[in-house]
């Protein structure tokens, strides 16, 4: 199963790749405003993911219903 985070990462390196010009110090320098804000926005989408992920795990599941009665030989039931 593919991640959405790693076909994010695969369609943004094409566009990081061509916002580069060749030469010899082809990474110095700072960046393009286009990819500095592809970067950031891909950083924002990566970040609501994992919280989305890690808050839809951390949520309590459904407990089973308490039918009134008292179970003292039981933990979790009364």
């Amino acid at each position: 199963m593919v991640l959405a985070g790693h076909i994010l990462l695969l369609l943004l390196l094409p566009v990081a790749a061509a916002q580069t010009t060749p030469g010899s110090c082809s990474g110095c320098g700072s960046l393009p405003l286009p990819l500095l804000a592809g970067l950031v926005a891909a950083d924002a989408v990566m970040s609501l993911l994992i919280v989305g992920v890690v808050f839809a795990c951390a949520r309590p599941r459904h407990r089973p219903r308490q039918d009134g009665k008292v179970y003292i030989n039981m933990p979790g039931r009364g």
